[in-house]
This record gives structure tokens, sequence and C-alpha cells, in this order.
């Protein structure tokens, strides 16, 4: 196992690189392309997501409302990568790997909605007659790349296998750190709720996140807030040492061994993407089935999804491990915990473990029932909708395995899939630019007049 763990952690190295290259350059590349439009026009984006949550109106067609969508689609970004990816992410690249983080982000957000309006665009009725899409359907009509669509489809169904067993191990750990339930135990109980869910499709995955997401976001969001208002007058040194260590290596100290430059850009890439998920192309598969007026409208939800994941969620977090000095003291491999033990600087033990294990619980549940759906559409895109259920209940076997496993082993072969992903989407993105461009003019030349309300006349330029 240990040689095993060893060659993952070494090919986890080497695709680092490409993926920086990829994510950073490419979001750059479509940022510029779409005219910096997430900057420019976030008003409206907000306006137009958050401003129409309580909008009774569903134009257009497909199988489940915009919001039930984007609740999905944070559904399969805030969860785990959040309360556990950014202690992973601090303890082996320092604070400095924060801001990475929120570049990816930045960035990510031209990265994301252009994978949401692909996915619009290119998406089918399948035999059942649910809306289906996503990267590999773009690559594939859009493209006409069928082998890399193939490709594509086959890494993704494996990284659900990994993806699976990093959500139920993150949960398995803490739940046995704070209440000594043995790991296998939670693993069994998640897997009995995973199959519950699956059984009503995407209609009833939607509806079970419409429910959870935002409460268990507020919810965390809240406790979060107390701890760093608690700790007011360290959040100044805590975005000193963010800024600081993303451009300068960082000694070790206490239980941190310290990190050199490599590594601080590389954990805080790597957790950024798997936070958010822009530059995957997953969140193309839960937005592919919302109804929408314009498929651009659409994918303002995805630059609104990004900003709640990394932009809010990722950052009270690491502020909740920088202000109470938690990272200086647990060492990387339990890492897991940090959260919870920056919390207990405020709540206590066990109210801290009570609050971050109900919130990891939920969000566990719900990030798992999104990646065994796009698992499940990844297959059926390759095998057809039968052979695609089988796979619903192998999944399921991985979040059995997971509970169990090692995190330092099940991170590290998540970042190799997640940079096998990356590749053929970001250049079929950069491919597919041109026609998210002439989407987006579209919109902002025929629709945006009468959909805002702003009178700023910088704003009423077309992109």
């Amino acid at each position: 196992m240990e040689a095993i763990m060893d060659t993952i952690a070494v090919i986890s190295e080497y695709t680092a690189i490409p993926l920086i290259l990829l994510i950073i350059g490419g979001g750059i590349f479509l940022t510029i392309r779409l005219d910096f439009f997430q900057f420019r026009y976030f008003p409206h984006i907000i306006k137009r997501t958050v401003g129409g949550i309580f909008r009774k109106t569903e134009a257009g067609e497909g199988t489940v409302t915009p919001f039930q969508a984007v609740s999905s689609a944070l559904a399969s970004t805030v969860g785990s990568a959040n309360i556990i990816g950014v202690p992973v992410a601090i303890a082996f690249g320092g604070p400095g790997a924060v801001f990475w983080m929120w570049l990816v982000a930045l960035i990510g957000m031209a990265t994301k909605y252009s994978e949401v309006v692909l996915g619009i665009t290119y998406r089918i009725v399948n035999k059942k007659g649910d809306y289906v899409g996503g990267a590999m359907y773009y690559m594939d009509k859009g493209l006409g790349w069928k082998g890399f669509a193939v490709m594509f489809a086959a890494i993704q169904v494996i990284f659900v296998f990994a993806s699976t067993s990093v959500q139920s191990n993150s949960l398995a750990v803490t739940m046995k750190s704070s209440f000594q339930i043995p790991t296998i135990v939670t693993g069994i109980v998640i897997s009995g709720i995973i199959l519950l869910v699956m059984l009503g499709g995407i209609k009833s995955i939607g509806q079970f996140a419409e429910k959870c997401i935002p409460t268990m976001v507020t919810v965390y969001m809240l406790a979060a807030l107390i701890v760093i208002v608690a700790n007011i007058d360290a959040v100044p040194h805590a975005f000193f040492m963010i800024f600081k260590h993303a451009f300068t290596p960082i000694s070790a100290m206490g239980g941190f061994a310290g990190a050199a430059i490599a590594a601080i850009i590389r954990w805080g890439v790597a957790r950024g993407v798997y936070s958010n998920e822009a530059g995957m192309g997953s969140a193309s598969i839960a937005h592919s089935g919302a109804k929408n007026e314009h498929p651009a409208t659409q994918g303002f939800w995805g630059v609104f999804e990004v900003f709640v994941d990394t932009i809010l969620v990722c950052t009270v977090t690491a502020l909740v491990i920088l202000t109470t000095d938690v990272w200086t003291v647990i060492d990387a491999e339990n890492a897991a915990s940090m959260t919870m033990a920056g919390m207990a600087d405020v709540f206590g033990q066990e109210l801290a473990g009570i609050i971050v294990n109900i919130c990891l619980f939920f969000f566990s549940i719900t990030t798992i029932l999104m990646i065994v759906y796009f698992g499940e559409k990844q297959s059926e895109y390759l095998f057809g909708h039968k052979t695609s259920l089988i796979f619903r209940y192998v999944y399921i076997g991985a979040v059995l395995f997971g509970s169990t496993g090692s995190l330092l082993l099940v991170w590290s072969l998540l970042d190799v899939l997640i940079a096998l992903m990356v590749v053929p989407n970001m250049i079929a993105l950069i491919s597919l630019s041109g026609k998210v461009r002439e989407i987006t003019r579209d919109y902002f030349t025929r629709h945006y007049k009468e959909a805002s309300n702003f009178d700023n006349s910088n704003e009423e330029k077309s992109v």
C-alpha cells in the first residue's frame, strides 16, 4: 500500500504543472474572450440569480427549475472540499494557498459560465424524457471530437469512485473523532441514504438539494462568522499571511511542516478546482436539465455558484483556521479535524463537533448524490441508460471503501484524476469559446436592457 501511495503522490506532482497552466491560463483566456463580463456585470448576474429565486416564471424547456439545478450543482461543490479541503490546502501549502484558491475562483467564474452555457446549448433529451448534457456532449456535438468525449466520460466514471471516497472519508473521520462512531458504520448509513434518494433521479436530487443546501450553508456560515468575530483582532494578520505567503515560502512551525512556492500554488489551485469544479466540466451536467429562457441566464448561476463556494464559504473556513492558529498545532495527516478544532476555540469541543458534523453530514450526502448522478450520466453516454443504473450501485460501494481509506491516498488520487479531466475539458472550452462569446453577445445585445433595472451607462454597453 505504501508503494502505491508513493507512486500516486509522484504522479500527482507531475500532473500539477499542466493543471495549473490550463486552469489559470485557460481561465484568463476565457475571461478576456468574454470581455471580463464576470466583473463588469456582477451586480446584474446577482440580480438575475439570487434576485430571481422567488420568481414563479420558469421559461423554456427542461427537467428541473433553475434554482433546483443550481442547488444540485452547489450540492456537488459545497461539501467536504470547503470544510476539509481548505484545511488540507493550508496544511500542505500554508496560508498562501488560499490566495490561489481565490484566483482560481475569480477567473473560474468565466470557465464555469462557459461550461454551463455549452451544456445547455448541446444538451439532448434521453429515453426517459429528461434533458441531459455535459462536457462529453459539447465535445461530441459542438466539436465533433467523439474520441475526446469518450475519454473524458471514461475518466469521470473513474473520478466518481475517488470523489465519493473523499466525501465519505472526510465525514467518517470527523464522526469518529467527535463521537467515536466506527468509520464503517458511517459508510453504511451514508450508502443507505444515497440509495433511497437516488431512486427518484435528478428531480428527487434537485428537491432534496433545494431544501438542504441553503439551510446548511446559512448554518455553517453563521457559526464560522461567530468564530471569526470572536477572533477579529487576528483577521488582519490572517490576510497578511495569505497575501505574503502566496509568493514566498513559509517555514515550519509547530505541526506545520513548511511549504515551498510550488507546493503553495499546487495545493491552492488543486483544492480550488476541486472545491468549485470550474474547469472539470461536471457542473454542466447538473445545469443541463434546467428550464431557462436563454443559455446565458443559466450560465449566470455558474458564476454565482463559484462565488458562493470559494469566495464566501472557503474564505470563512480559511479564516476560522488561520485566526485560531490551529493550522500550526495540528499536523497535515490530521488536517480533517482543523475546522472543528477552530470552532471549538469558541463553541467548545462538544458543540463544535455537533455543528461541523451536522453540516458536513448533509454537505457530504448532497455532494455524493450529485457526483453519483454525474457518474451515471457519464456511463449513460458511454454505455446507454440501462447500464448506467448498474454504476449507481458500484459507486455506492465506493462510499464504503472511502470511509475506511487513507486521507492522503484518496486526495492524491483525486488530484491525478482532476488533471486528466481538466485537460480535455479546458481544450474543448477554449476551442468553443467563440460559440460562448456569440451566445453572451446575443444576451447582452437583445435581453440585457429589458432584464436589468440598472441605470449605469457603463453596464448598458454590450459585451
